[in-house]
């Protein structure tokens, strides 16, 4: 080995005052880390002493101080981890300084550190030594380090020396993760080289070969054929045939020799586990008796069944034979042995059950993905026994527990072959349904004090509400498909048991609650939970019967059909017959009633006017009194219009057959001056669905029908009082009683009143507040929105209700959106504070406060949700009331405006084809917008998505760019400066309730960021096509642009967006920063110019189109500008420490594709401070290679910025320091506390083909309409 001392060259830059005699400086480091680390210090005295060590470092003898330091056995821990501290330093930031000699030499001094590793040194000193290993062989092994596997070898046999094999043990867990699962610069630049040798030394020889017969053969680096995979397995089985439990080695080797197997099962060739008898060894440590080693155990066992890649060989050799009944019956003891007290939970148990119930989930679902391959030998294979275990499982108290095997039975279930089979066991099928539907209780609404096991399990395991939430929507949606297939596989006896079951609730609900009290009534009382259960059970049934019925044929199916129909309907007359008093039961009957009508006896109108007439006598009266009632009874009202529709759009020839009689009772009612402006509108829409949807008329009769109801609506659009009324601001606000409103507001000076909710309505105030409410019902924005959407929603373009919707409305555009504009205008003008006039100047600040909305937010705001509905109801009749109504009134006005615009949109042509619409829709639309507050843009954003996307795509050129354009520059400068805001605001201390005020603005800020920069990222997804064109533009091949290229070509659109994209990276969250960067990095290309001249080409033969080359130039002269200066600039900033990759992956994406046409990018890196133009353009050099990763360039990215990037704070520990406690890096360090299928479990699902407009972070969860819980609908007339 090279002498220690021949490190005394130039290996490092910089230099320190220090005494020539080198070993001289060695007493003064062990001087300075005792001042350091000595209570008795002084600041000043500690401050010096770590600046000097701190010199220490950067000083170029800093590896021969290390060496020295570290090699002599006689300093204490503290300086050896100090003098290990300076050779990582020296590894990691002078390696690529050094010449080949100096590297030699310094990769031998960390040998001799490793030969020289005994059981005295403390774990954190050997853990330290194996990571100075495996630095140096991320940055030479394989190249100029050939003979590593065989120096490892040797440390291996050292003889009697387990701690050398734990060195070894270490060294190569960081090297499988630093290659295989980590994100190292350094890992990157080699990632090829690197990933072959490690497959090389890991791998038997013999599995290789016969693995991969024609392999080219890789680096020459290996020692002996049996491969690193084979060692481990023979220590882990030596070590578990000892007594782990109370052998301190033993149990340590184990443990070391288990994490490596967690971190290279992911990744091996899966032939070499076989080959090592691996997984019967793993499963030796599951019987281990201590538990350490039982989770590790399972961890590796979990790393390589969570793999979803194996071919037929390889799950016949890997998985087949854990469903043996021996490892079954292992599993179900495990299981059982690992079942918690949710009182007392022991920790390490539960985290075993939670593992080992995803672990059987993996092999469950290898059942129905290789059924077909699955041995038919019985004795092989104990299939009850696993079902057995499955069931199990699932029925743990802890959901978190069950739902991995939840979702396993949804798809044995729904398996084609695996379903009937397990169908036709009862002891399964039983107890199966019977757990599902008792799951389907809504936990969060239970009382806070329940001690039911399971609740106590889901406190346990959820955070925060709306992660509570998130995890029993999607148990619920699990429990509801095993089910619906459960009713499909045994559809009589399966709906028997729920009908049967459900009865036998209805009829003894009270018997063990309170009976009825209106006074005392509560919306989560026991039996309205009872009966939401079992609805929703019954609700999932009815899907199971829909799929049964239409998957068979013949006349025997049609008969069990009609007999099990004949037995629904029965039982719905039982319902019918039944009386609750209880308004939310009565909902959710009636609910029931029309999921009936409309799924399992569409074919049955008896039946379906028997609901009817259930629907129209079910009108319980309000009891002002007993508000939390009488809000129930509203709830109970509207889902009774709802359900009226339902019945029209899903049943409409069956009610056309006596659409006369109910036309007559609908007129009737109208006619009695009973109904409110709402209901009277609900059953007129009625009517015109059922005529809409109908087949049995046709087109013309229809039409004439129609009109009859639209026709009156489009007059009121004409009147001139309304035209006289909407040609000013004034005048809007006489209309609705704004005028007034001022005029009150200034008497009552409210400027001058902090608490709003403490003074009670005088008698005019409470009249002001009737009357505001009553405005809107003279309106004609109400019936306009009602009739359109029943003429849009869900109406397919290519159907006739369609055509007839485009007929009925084509006159009726013209005359409505001139006035739909004012009325939208002055809304959004409303929250501008000069515009209230009426006002005086000194009280206009209490505009803001009158209009700002009011919400209840998870996490944030006190109490619970039903407490801030409850507060909210009892300050109706304050001036805090007052101003909810005032806010209600113009939140009504802009709303409506938004939701007939959107139904418009639904009608193509008849809507886009307005020559003059766009630039005054624009105007109207976001004009005035920079006034509404954060959340009120969601909605104006949403609306904007809408516009785009449902635009005919012709039509584009026309309609889209003022609105593009005015929408990116309105949201950028809104948004840009909201961030501003908050990042001044979180500099100055506030109290407890601004400090509340100030999470909430955040929150709402983060959704409206997440809304905009979800709108920009949609229109720019390079997998979105165009939706298809008339068969005349088809016939004439015209070309269009899709909408990505429609916006890039477009300089009025690309240039604020690009303005506001860049911005984006800059904004503090950092969800929001990772999709704009991914949305950069996939633009970028689009500029280059090989792109745009081939595009230039294909526009000549007209399929394609063409940013023109002149704009293509400036945009990456942009980019290579501002935007790289915008990442340059997060990167240096801890906050976006975690997007690092990110933000040098998209650098390097700009430097590989524009550097041939640009120095722009180059300069920017050469002007960064320390930066020189031979590092860079080196860097640049070795990026534009040829086969080079995207992570390789990506790597070069962030080693050149290595002093500019900030650190996280997780990795401020991992820091060579010379003070604070040693890190020791043991085998659980770098797992996370929950699985990858847990955190799923945890996040709302999103259904196919839906859009999901709002966050889903954890804490700002669910889009804003559920998790801003305000008081729009709460004083609606």
């Amino acid at each position: 080995m090279t002498a220690p001392t021949s490190i005394n060259g130039n290996m490092g830059t910089g230099g320190v005052s220090i005494d020539n005699d080198d070993m001289a400086v060695l007493p003064q480091i062990h001087k300075a880390l005792e001042v350091v680390h000595s209570s008795y210090s002084s600041n000043d005295a500690r401050n010096e002493a770590q600046s000097f060590l701190d010199r220490v470092r950067e000083d170029q003898k800093a590896s021969f101080y290390g060496f020295h330091l570290a090699i002599d056995k006689s300093q204490s821990p503290v300086v050896r981890h100090y003098a290990l501290s300076l050779l990582e330093h020296v590894i990691k930031h002078k390696w690529a300084s050094y010449t080949e000699e100096q590297a030699a030499t310094l990769r031998n001094c960390v040998l001799e550190l490793s030969q020289a590793v005994s059981r005295d040194d403390p774990a954190y000193l050997r853990n330290k030594i194996a990571l100075l290993w495996a630095e140096v062989a991320k940055r030479c092994w394989a190249e100029e380090w050939m003979d590593m596997d065989a120096l490892l070898v040797q440390l291996w046999q050292v003889p009697d020396s387990a701690v050398h094999k734990e060195l070894v043990l270490g060294i190569l867990e960081m090297l499988s993760d630093d290659i295989f699962h980590g994100d190292d610069p350094v890992v990157a630049v080699r990632e090829g080289i690197l990933s072959k040798a490690s497959v090389e030394i890991f791998t038997p020889a013999a599995v290789l070969a016969d693995t991969f017969p024609n392999r080219q053969a890789g680096p020459d680096v290996r020692c002996g054929n049996e491969g690193w995979l084979a060692r481990i397995t023979d220590l882990l089985r030596q070590c578990l045939s000892g007594d782990v439990q109370h052998s301190t080695e033993l149990r340590s080797c184990a443990l070391r020799a288990l994490a490596v197997l967690y971190s290279i099962l992911p990744w091996v060739v899966p032939n070499a586990v076989t080959a090592t008898e691996c997984v019967p060894v793993l499963c030796e440590g599951l019987r281990a008796s201590n538990i350490e080693v039982q989770k590790a155990s399972l961890e590796a066992m979990h790393s390589l069944y969570s793999r979803t890649g194996f071919v037929d060989k390889e799950f016949l050799d890997l998985v087949v034979p854990l469903y043996s009944s021996n490892y079954v019956d292992l599993f179900r003891r495990l299981f059982e042995w690992s079942v918690v007290d949710p009182e007392d939970i022991d920790d390490d148990k539960y985290q075993f059950s939670k593992k080992l119930s995803e672990v059987i989930s993996f092999l469950g679902t290898y059942i129905s993905q290789r059924f077909n391959v699955l041995p038919k030998d019985s004795g092989r294979i104990d299939f009850r026994g696993f079902l057995d275990l499955l069931l199990l499982i699932t029925q743990s108290q802890s959901l978190v527990v069950s739902i991995p095997v939840l979702t396993t039975w949804t798809r044995l279930l729904n398996n084609r072959f695996l379903g009937p089979n397990i169908a036709d066991i009862p002891t399964f099928i039983g107890p199966l349904l019977e757990c599902c539907g008792s799951r389907l209780v809504r936990y969060e609404s239970l009382p806070e004090d329940t001690q039911d096991p399971t609740f106590l399990f889901l406190l346990e395991d959820t955070d925060t509400i709306p992660e509570r939430h998130a995890f029993l929507g999607n148990y619920r949606r699990y429990c509801s498909q095993v089910i619906e297939h459960i009713v499909q596989l045994k559809i009589t006896d399966a709906m028997q048991h729920i009908l049967s079951q459900t009865e036998n609730i209805l009829e003894h609900l009270y018997d063990t609650a309170p009976a009825f009290d209106m006074a005392n009534y509560s919306k989560t009382s026991q039996p309205v939970l009872r009966v939401d259960t079992q609805a929703t059970i019954i609700e999932a049934a009815l899907k199971g019967f829909g799929k049964w019925r239409h998957s068979g044929d013949g006349a025997n199916h049609d008969q069990e059909i009609a007999t099990l129909e004949q037995s629904l309907e029965s039982w719905c007359n039982r319902l019918l017959a039944m009386k609750f008093e209880d308004p939310l039961i009565q909902k959710r009957i009636l609910q029931l009633l029309v999921a009936f009508s409309v799924m399992a006896l569409d074919r049955n109108p008896s039946f379906m006017l028997k609901v009817l007439e259930h629907i129209l006598v079910t009108w319980p009266a309000t009891h002002p009194d007993h508000r939390v009632y009488t809000d129930a009874i509203k709830e109970l009202q509207a889902e009774s219009m709802v359900e009226l529709q339902r019945l029209a759009a899903k049943m409409p020839d069956h009610l056309l057959a006596v659409y006369d009689q109910i036309e007559a009772k609908v007129n009737e009612m109208i006619a009695s001056g009973t109904l409110d402006e709402k209901r009277q509108i609900t059953y007129q829409t009625f009517l015109f669905t059922i005529v809409h949807r109908s087949t049995r008329l046709d087109l013309s009769t229809k039409a004439q029908k129609l009109r009859g109801f639209i026709d009156p609506v489009v007059a009121q659009w004409q009147n001139d009082r309304l035209k006289h009324a909407l040609s000013s601001y004034p005048n809007f606000c006489e209309l609705m009683a704004l005028d007034k409103v001022q005029d009150y507001l200034a008497r009552k000076q409210m400027q001058n009143i902090p608490d709003w909710g403490s003074v009670e309505l005088d008698a005019e105030g409470q009249a002001l507040q009737a009357e505001l409410e009553e405005r809107q019902t003279v309106l004609p924005l109400r019936p306009t929105k009602s009739f359109l959407t029943c003429s849009v929603d869900k109406v397919d373009k290519e159907s006739d209700p369609y055509q007839v919707s485009c007929a009925l409305w084509q006159d009726g555009f013209p005359i409505i959106l001139p006035e739909l504009l004012k009325f939208l205008s002055h809304a959004h003008a409303s929250h501008t504070a000069d515009n209230w006039t009426g006002l005086p100047p000194e009280m206009r600040s209490i505009v803001g406060r009158v209009l700002t909305d009011r919400f209840w937010q998870a996490g944030i705001s006190e109490g619970s949700k039903d407490d801030f509905y409850a507060r909210v109801l009892e300050k109706k009749y304050t001036l805090e009331g007052l101003a909810s109504s005032i806010r209600g009134t113009i939140r009504f006005v802009r709303e409506s405006c938004y939701a007939v615009i959107y139904c418009m949109t639904r009608l193509d042509v008849q809507f886009y084809g307005i020559s003059e619409l766009p630039g005054p829709l624009a105007h109207a639309l976001l004009a005035d917008s920079f006034s509404l507050s954060a959340h009120q843009l969601i909605n104006v954003l949403n609306l904007v998505r809408y516009l785009v996307d449902n635009c005919p795509v012709p039509l584009r050129d026309h309609f889209l760019p003022p609105i593009l354009a005015t929408c990116c520059q309105q949201m950028d400068a809104r948004i840009n400066s909201e961030w501003m805001k908050l990042d001044q605001q979180q500099g100055v201390k506030s109290g407890v309730d601004a400090l509340t005020e100030e999470m909430k603005a955040e929150s709402i800020l983060r959704q409206l960021t997440y809304a905009s920069v979800m709108m920009i990222a949609d229109f720019l997804d390079p997998a979105r096509t165009n939706t298809p064109v008339s068969q005349a533009e088809e016939d004439a091949k015209t070309y269009y642009p899709t909408l990505r290229e429609f916006c890039l070509m477009n300089s009025s659109i690309v240039e604020p967006l690009l303005m506001f994209c860049t911005h984006a990276i800059r904004w503090r969250d950092s969800r929001c920063c990772g999709i704009m960067l991914r949305v950069f990095r996939s633009i970028i290309p689009d500029f280059a110019a090989e792109t745009t001249a081939s595009r230039a080409a294909d526009s000549k033969r007209g399929n394609t189109a063409i940013i023109p080359p002149s704009t293509a130039a400036a945009i990456r002269e942009y980019i290579s500008s501002d935007v790289m200066k915008a990442c340059l600039t997060s990167m240096s900033e801890p906050y976006f420490v975690e997007l690092q990759k990110d933000l040098a992956s998209l650098i390097a994406t700009i430097v590989v594709t524009y550097s041939p046409l640009s120095r722009t990018a180059r300069d920017v890196l050469v002007s960064l401070p320390g930066m020189t133009e031979a590092t860079v353009d080196s860097g640049i050099e070795y990026m534009m290679r040829n086969g080079l990763s995207s992570r390789g360039q990506r790597g070069v990215i962030l080693q050149m910025l290595g002093d500019l990037k900030s650190v996280s704070v997780s990795e401020l520990g991992k820091l060579s320091k010379s003070i604070g406690t040693p890190q020791t890096k043991g085998p659980q360090a770098k797992r996370p506390s929950r699985s990858k299928m847990a955190q799923q479990f945890m996040t709302a699902h999103v259904p196919n083909g839906s859009r999901q407009d709002a966050p889903s972070n954890g804490r700002e969860d669910g889009n804003a309409d559920n998790n801003l819980e305000g008081v729009a609908n709460l004083f609606d007339s």
